[in-house]
């Protein structure tokens, strides 16, 4: 894999994010290779195939897939190499047309070993299929935790117990799991896939708790691998396995049918509306999206090139215009849509004798109208059973006297907990900036999306590049002048240059899809079919019945 960085697009020109894309594909075209040509020869030599191979394999024929993190661990862990995807890969496909979580080690990164990342992108795939009730799929090929990191990847409630604490819990839910080991399964590893309700394994591939070498140092006695934990073994004699595979086209074959079998999950249906297409055509979006923060455009004219067209009803158009709020359907499936809006909006005020006033509303900021007409909607939605769509270009929210003095923070306050409490699903999209509390309101990662996607180019961190920076240089400053330091205007020219750079490295997507805060970053003229996807997965979610939607104490 080339792990060259790649650099962030420049967000004031006209074609930004088409170059955030084209940088976008060569990224996912370099994650792909994973280990690269050695590791696949590796693979192959021991008789075995690759994880997406496996994948291939596995699920319907020309089916689309849904994966997840393929941006873990970017750039992350250069000293080791790095480690592509995290070593690991996590998909949303149907199987015998029932969507399944499928979580496959990528034996061609450090022999599958996991990384910190590689324990957090697990646990999330598993969060996702726990939310919608997806069944568990683990195609197992690993050789455990990657030492030089234990410290990282050993202990913590987001490290590799959890996995299998997960595996229990799931399994309680009565969420089906079923594990197929194709290789590699040592040490703790080796408890998730018994764990699991099924397990199958091929022939040459290895179960035990500890290696030969380990056996001997421990206790002195030397053994081979077959013997030790090989799957004649666990079949004739342990009985740990349920079924005995020769190898991994057999596995997979096996694995299928088993997905067949199970009756607590059904096919998907079809949407319960036509499907219409929408009135703008995705490749449009380029056109009206501006990644420059000093243009504007139209949200909603954005939103045409993804909605089903006539399907689009906006409440409460002409109140707290700096956010939509609207009902519509994708793909025939009906649901809300929270959107900030970037274009410049009039705002009417009650006055005295004169009658109102109009004041401007700037674009992407969150006022105190509209967080209070965006809680009553996302509320609103909850008793409609309506999943509910955020789209993300703020800013934040509206500082200063005013909107202090206005109510802002129990305004925004208001937002964050009735969408915190929402019991539909909530996906989110950000299409250029989340930040700050911006990013809290708008159902950031914290706030438990069953899904997040992002466009290419997009900015996620508690503040915009140039506040951020500057406040970071006048820190800077500050201190150096109490060392008694003198700042000259070269000095200073450097300093900002150093620390916007670094700054924007931070707020890039990628770098936050690296750590998990996003689950997928998608091309933008593919939205609608994204989203699609996304609302399919949602119909899996359980939806309480009756009067379950509460709330905590809103400060009004």
């Amino acid at each position: 894999m080339n792990d060259t960085p790649t650099p962030a697009p420049d967000e004031t020109s006209t074609n930004a994010l088409k170059t955030a894309t084209e940088i976008f594909r060569a990224d996912l075209e370099s994650i792909a290779q994973g280990g690269g040509p050695k590791g696949v020869d590796r693979q192959h030599h021991h008789g075995r195939l690759t994880a997406r191979e496996r994948l291939a394999k596995l699920i319907d024929t020309g089916a689309s897939t849904f994966e997840c993190g393929a941006y873990s661990a970017w750039h992350m862990y250069q000293n080791y190499g790095g480690a592509p995807a995290a070593g690991v890969v996590t998909t949303i496909a149907p199987v015998g047309g029932k969507l399944c979580m499928i979580i496959a080690n990528d034996a061609t990164v450090k022999a599958g070993a996991f990384f910190p990342m590689t324990c957090k992108k697990i646990i999330r795939a598993q969060t996702i299929a726990q939310m919608a009730r997806l069944p568990l799929l683990y195609l197992v090929d690993s050789a455990g935790v990657f030492l030089p990191l234990q410290e990282d990847v050993f202990p913590d409630t987001d490290d590799f117990g959890r996995i299998f604490r997960n595996n229990a819990v799931i399994s309680a839910d009565g969420i089906m799991q079923i594990a197929a080991i194709m290789g590699n399964c040592v040490a703790g590893g080796g408890y998730l896939p018994v764990l699991c309700d099924t397990l199958l394994m091929t022939e040459g591939s290895g179960l035990y708790l500890a290696g030969p070498a380990l056996v001997k140092a421990a206790i002195g006695q030397e053994v081979d691998n077959e013997e030790l934990g090989g799957a004649t073994i666990h079949a004739e004699i342990s009985g740990t396995i349920d079924f005995h595979e020769p190898d991994d086209e057999a596995c997979l074959k096996r694995l299928r049918n088993l997905v067949h079998s199970d009756m607590r999950h059904t096919p998907l249906g079809e949407p319960p509306f036509e499907y219409v297409a929408p009135r703008l055509k995705g490749e449009e979006i380029y056109e009206i999206y501006s990644a420059d923060p000093a243009q504007q455009y139209d949200m909603v004219e954005l939103l045409a090139c993804f909605v089903d067209d006539e399907s689009y009803h906006e409440y409460k158009e002409d109140y707290g215009k700096s956010l939509i709020c609207a009902y519509a359907r994708i793909g025939g499936r009906p649901l809300g849509i929270v959107a900030n809006q970037r274009k410049l909006t009039t705002k009417k005020m009650p006055g005295g004798k004169a009658g109102p006033s109009t004041a401007m509303n700037m674009p992407g900021v969150i006022y105190v109208d509209s967080a209070d007409k965006a809680s009553r909607f996302i509320m609103d939605c909850n008793q409609k059973k309506l999943p509910i769509l955020f789209v993300t270009d703020t800013t934040g929210f509206m500082v200063g006297r005013d909107s202090e003095q206005e109510g802002i923070i129990r305004s925004g306050a208001k937002m964050v907990n009735v969408m915190s409490n929402c019991i539909v699903p909530k996906i989110s999209l950000i299409v250029g900036g989340s930040f700050g509390a911006g990013n809290y309101a708008m159902c950031g990662r914290a706030f438990d999306p069953l899904l997040s996607l992002a466009w290419p180019g997009a900015r996620c961190s508690v503040m915009g590049g140039a506040q951020a920076a500057n406040t970071l240089l006048q820190i800077d400053i500050g201190a150096r002048k109490r060392r008694g330091e003198e700042i000259d205007a070269k000095m200073h020219e450097e300093l900002l240059a150093a620390i916007t750079e670094s700054y924007n490295e931070q707020q890039d997507i990628r770098y936050g899809a690296a750590r998990g805060w996003v689950d997928r970053i998608i091309e933008p003229h593919k939205t609608r079919e994204e989203l699609i996807q996304a609302l399919q997965i949602a119909t899996t979610m359980p939806i309480s019945e009756g009067g379950s939607y509460r709330t905590g104490v809103l400060q009004v």
